[in-house]
Order: structure tokens, then sequence, then C-alpha cells
């Protein structure tokens, strides 16, 4: 039993040596182990380190030259700018010195001057010294003073004067009693002439009637906006003032007034004024208009007999109903030479038809739609020509104002007939003519300018309205658009008081609901 203990005894004694053997070699092969990584760390740490040494000489040597680089380009800009300095200091004391010059010069000049002034001055006193001991010389040699001898001259230039006066009241008195019968018809022409005011009105101004007086509110509506609204679409300006139960619609364009009186009344009578609905019935309005010219053209070459003329004839036909030529309505103008025309014809034994027709279409260059700067003869005859009028009929359109050669007989028929019927007393008025040629060249004028999409002259001429395309004038520029067409008129054109020049520039954004 004792032997049994004694042998597990040393049993786990040689264990436990066996163990604390086995951990002593472990731990001595674990810390060669640990020696060995160490050293190897160690060695890797010495690399890296030296890698390390190596890249941050590079970068240091790399930033060295970026910062050698940098400051040479700096040393360079500023030497640059020295020398733009330096040059600026010469060229400044070039014109410092070149200044100096000129001031020598101008008071070298004005030395001069004052000397030159001093001289006149004083060669003025000496003539002044000469002129009065000549007289005194001649005082003596006379035996007159300045003063009578003067007298004696006036006395001799009023006897002489008193004589020519006398011949000349004598040959005026001959000449008045020769031309006293022409003196009075034309003072007779022109009283009659006078006489004819309410005719030329009627040209610029037309009169809207309504029913009473509260319209005028909802014509004019919110704000004015009604009113102005109309105003943009037509051209036409409307003056609603304290006339009872009218308003006055004026603008030198009759077919624009015509469109403004159509457009009001369709409204009056509708009820629904506001701007879109205004636009929409001038623009219907506009095209019954086109119709209604179409249409009395038509009808005029009827009750005239005159066939085959091409639609545009026919058309411009038309437009003279609402144009005057010296205040006289073209179209009755044109029916009226076209009769005589014919009846003159007759007479002398010529195709009748043919002087009716070249008659009638005499004035058509009076009316186009675009004016380019040609006598209205010549561009009649080149309308006629265009749409294939015969060679007599055009020869006698370009003719009847003596602008190129007759060679035909119906030209001077035409002529005549013209004269015949614009020669009675009060049938023309040069001054309407003059008015209507100055708002047309008006609105010529501005529409010559890019971006602009309508001019309207109203007020007489006083105002010129210009209405822009939003897309291609901008508020700036609109505003300069103003000055330059107002400097444009002040240098070109001649016109009392003074005109005002308004640019109208407007946005609009339109949407549908569907």
């Amino acid at each position: 039993m004792n032997s049994t203990i004694i042998a597990v005894i040393a049993a786990v004694a040689g264990l436990g040596i066996g163990v604390l053997i086995a951990m002593t070699m472990l731990r001595n092969a674990l810390e060669r182990k640990a020696q060995d990584k160490l050293k190897q760390a160690e060695t890797e740490g010495e690399a890296l380190k030296k890698e390390k040494m190596l890249q941050a000489k590079e970068k240091f040597l790399q930033l060295k030259q970026e910062h050698e680089k940098a400051v040479n380009e700096r040393n360079n800009q500023v030497q640059q700018a020295e020398n733009r300095t330096k040059q600026k200091e010469q060229q400044l004391n070039q014109k410092i010195e070149e200044n100096k010059r000129k001031e020598a010069e101008l008071e070298k000049q004005r030395k001069n001057a004052e000397h030159q002034m001093d001289l006149a001055k004083q060669r003025e006193e000496d003539a002044a010294k000469l002129h009065k001991k000549q007289v005194e010389q001649l005082e003596t040699i006379a035996g007159l003073s300045a003063e009578q001898a003067k007298a004696q001259l006036v006395e001799s230039l009023k006897a002489e004067a008193r004589t020519d006066a006398m011949s000349f009241i004598k040959d005026i008195m001959d000449e008045a009693k020769m031309t006293a019968n022409k003196e009075a018809k034309r003072i007779v022409i022109q009283t009659i002439q006078r006489v004819a005011t309410e005719h030329a009105v009627e040209n610029s101004v037309s009169v809207f009637h309504i029913e009473n007086d509260e319209m005028k509110g909802r014509i004019i509506g919110r704000e004015g906006r009604n009113i102005r609204a109309l105003e943009a679409a037509t051209g036409i300006e409307i003056i609603v003032d304290d006339t009872p139960e009218a308003i006055i619609l004026s603008g030198f364009d009759p077919v624009r007034r015509e469109i403004a009186r159509l457009s009001l009344h369709q409204l009056v009578t509708d009820g629904r004024i506001h701007p879109a609905r205004i636009e929409e019935v001038v623009e219907k309005v506009r095209k019954q208009v086109e119709d209604e010219i179409i249409e009395t053209g038509k009808r005029t070459t009827i009750d005239l007999g005159i066939h085959g003329l091409h639609p545009e004839l026919i058309r411009m036909v038309g437009r003279m109903k609402y144009r005057s030529s010296y205040g006289q309505n073209l179209l009755q103008h044109s029916r009226e030479v076209a009769n005589l025309c014919a009846i003159m014809a007759s007479e002398l034994g010529l195709n009748a038809k043919a002087a009716k027709r070249a008659g009638l279409l005499h004035d058509i260059g009076k009316v186009p739609d675009d004016e380019p700067e040609l006598p209205h003869a010549i561009l009649g005859m080149k309308l006629a020509e265009k749409f294939k009028e015969k060679p007599d009929i055009c020869n006698a359109i370009g003719a009847h104002h003596d602008e190129i050669e007759m060679n035909t007989l119906i030209a001077p028929i035409v002529q005549v007939c013209d004269a015949i019927s614009g020669a009675r007393p009060g049938a023309r008025r040069e001054i309407v003519e003059q008015y209507i040629k100055r708002l047309k060249d008006l609105e010529a004028l501005a529409q010559s300018y890019q971006g602009v999409d309508k001019t309207y002259a109203i007020q007489a001429g006083r105002e010129l309205r210009v209405i822009v395309a939003s897309e291609k004038v901008s508020d700036k520029d609109a505003e300069k658009l103003a000055a330059d067409i107002s400097m444009k008129i002040q240098n070109e054109m001649t016109y009392p008081g003074q005109v005002k020049v308004t640019v109208i520039r407007e946005t609009r954004a339109v949407g549908y609901a569907k």
C-alpha cells in the first residue's frame, strides 16, 4: 500500500517535473521566437524609416523646386510690373513735357495776339486822327462844316428819291390796272377755299355718337385700360370730353378711323367691353373693312362699265374711298376724271373706254400698301405695268404730271381732266395733304428702327407711339430707342411745337384651358 502511494507520488512528481521542463522549454522557444520577431520588426522598421526619409527628402526637394519656381515667377511679374511702371512714367513725363511746350507756345501766341491788338488799336487811333485832320482840311477848302455838307447831301438825296418814288408809283399803278382783273379772281378763289374748312376738318376727325353719357365710362374702362387697348389696336386717338353723347376719333388715316368707328359700334351694341374683347373685335372689323374695300372697288368698276381689271387694282380703287387728295375724296375725284375723260375722248373721236379706264386709275399711286420714295404718277404707272395694263393706259397714268413724256393721245386728256376736277374752287386744300404726309413720314421714320412692331402718330402729330416687340427690345433698349427717335425727328423733320415719343413694350403670357 505504501509502495503504491509512493509510486503514485513519484509518478505525479515525475509528471510535474516533466510538465515544468516542457513549460520551460516552451517558454524558451517563445522567447527566442519573440526575439526573432522583434529583430525582424526592428529590421523592417529601419527599412521603412529609411524609405520614409527618402520620400520626405524627395518631397522636400520637390516643394523646394516649386517654391523656387513660384518665387521666380513672382520676381518676373514684379519685374514686368516695374518695367510697365517705368514705361508709363516715361510716357507721362513725355506728355508733361509736351504740355509744357504747348503752354509755352500758347503763351507766346497770346503775347503776339496782345501785341497785334495793341498795334491795331494804335492804327485805329492814327486813322481816327487822320480822318479828323482830313475832315478839317475839307471844311477849310469847301468853306462848309461837316454838318452843313451832310444836310445839303440829305436834301439832294430826298429830292432824287421823291422823283424816283413818283416814277415807281406811276409804274405800279399802271401794272395794277393791267392785273386788277387777275388779282380779283385770285382773291375770290382764296375766299372760297377758306370756306371749305369743315370739309378739311372731316378728313382727320370722325364723331361717334352714343345713346347716353354713361357709356363713356364703360368705354374708358378701369383706370383707362379699355381706351388704351382701343388706341393701341387701331392707332386712332380716342377723345372723350364734355361733348354730350359723342366721342371724337382723331387720326390722319381714314381707314384706321373707320375701323375704330365700326369697332366702337360693335362693342357698344354688344355691351362686353374689355381689352381682350376689344382686340378681337378690332381684328374682325379690320377684315370686314378689307372686304368692304374690295366690294367698293368692284361696284365702282361696274358703275363705270370698266371690265377686266386685276383684283389687286380693284382693291386699290376701293381703298380710294378712304383717301383724300388735297381735301378732295380720291374715289370721287377718280370717278369724275374717268367720266370727263370718256366725254372728251368721245368728242375727239378717240377710244372712250380706254380713256375712262386711264382716268379711273390715274391716281392709284396714292393708295399702295407700301409707299416708296417715288412720285405717285410714276408709282401708279409701275403698278399698272405690274398688273398687265396696256402701254397707252400706263403712259397716261405716268405722264399726267409731266414726269415722263406723253406718247399717246389719251395722256393729255387724262392730264386736262385731272386739272378740271381739281380746279373747282374749294375742291382741294394743300395744307391737309402736307399734314397727312408729315404724319406718314413721322410713322415711317420710327418704323425704320429694328424691333419696332407698330407706329401710330396721334394728337395731330404731337405724339408718336411706338410699339416694340418685347422679345427683341429690352426695357433699357426701349429708353435708348425713345431718345434715338426723338433726336432723329429733331434733326431730320420740320414740325410745329414739339413731338412726344412714347415707346411701349408689353409682355404677355397666354394660356388655353381645354
